[in-house]
């Protein structure tokens, strides 16, 4: 019976089970996570060679003119040595992870969550997949929301590829898209959009793309030629924060 349950167990059938439970569902980008691994024994003894947690995402990846849903990793993380876990035995390891400050934010499109696998030789490895919640840090949270009050609404969220001309942390970025409702910028602005491109919990270094209005024949071969976009890149602290409205301000009029 040993010899079938170890042939069962090679292809995923009464072979050790994972549970990864979160202490919550909602995090701040940079924040830790606590929680807790379960490993479940099956109908056998089983070598576990490793724990591994990977907090991932997904993006946009073009490709001979085709657009792809790719997976990335955001965060990995090894959580315990080889161990062996018995039949029908139960192990339970605390971990702590810490999500990057650079981790997407779950508006529109985005998505993250934490898989969990076992390492085991010779056999299928188990996983675990739990979606969480990711919100801004206090920094990105007020930039967006500086946007949002100087008459704009948030009108996509996505992850793509990140231009190779541009240094990354990661091979996306995150892109909010925002288009003008107030009489000031409505009329004038097709879109505004802001890319992070890198943070820290006390500074921000975003690409900010004003995509101006095509007006009149000149106006059209513009928007053709892609001349009517302006790319404006600046850093942004929490020094910034009591006049952080108008420095946005001053930059949109700039190139409108």
């Amino acid at each position: 019976m040993s010899f079938f349950n170890k042939v069962l167990a090679s292809v995923g059938i009464g072979g050790a089970k994972v549970e990864t439970k979160l202490e919550k569902s909602t995090y701040v980008a940079g924040e830790m996570m606590n929680g807790e691994v379960e490993v479940y024994g099956g109908n056998i003894e089983q070598q576990i060679d490793s724990i591994y947690l990977t907090a991932n995402t997904t993006y946009i990846r073009e490709s001979d003119d085709k657009k792809y849903t790719a997976v990335a990793s955001v965060k990995s993380y090894k959580v315990h040595e080889p161990f062996t876990i018995g039949a029908n035995e139960t192990k339970v390891i605390p971990f702590s992870l810490e999500l990057p400050v650079e981790t997407p934010v779950t508006l529109g499109n985005t998505r993250v969550w934490v898989s969990t696998g076992l390492d085991i030789k010779n056999a299928v490895d188990p996983t675990d997949k739990d979606y969480i919640e990711v919100r801004p840090t206090r920094l990105a949270a007020q930039i967006l929301e500086a946007v949002e009050q100087l008459g704009f609404r948030l009108r996509k969220a996505e992850c793509e590829q990140a231009s190779r001309r541009i240094p990354t942390t990661y091979p996306f970025v995150q892109e909010f898209e925002f288009i003008p409702t107030s009489s000031l910028y409505r009329g004038r602005l097709d879109e505004l959009e802001i890319v992070f491109l890198s943070q820290t919990e006390q500074s921000a270094e975003i690409l900010m793309q004003v995509d101006r209005r095509a007006r009149g024949l000149g106006g059209f071969l513009s928007e053709a030629l892609e001349t009517d976009e302006s790319h404006i890149r600046l850093s942004i602290t929490t020094q910034d924060l009591p006049n952080l409205n108008e420095k946005i301000k001053q930059i949109i009029s700039k190139h409108l």
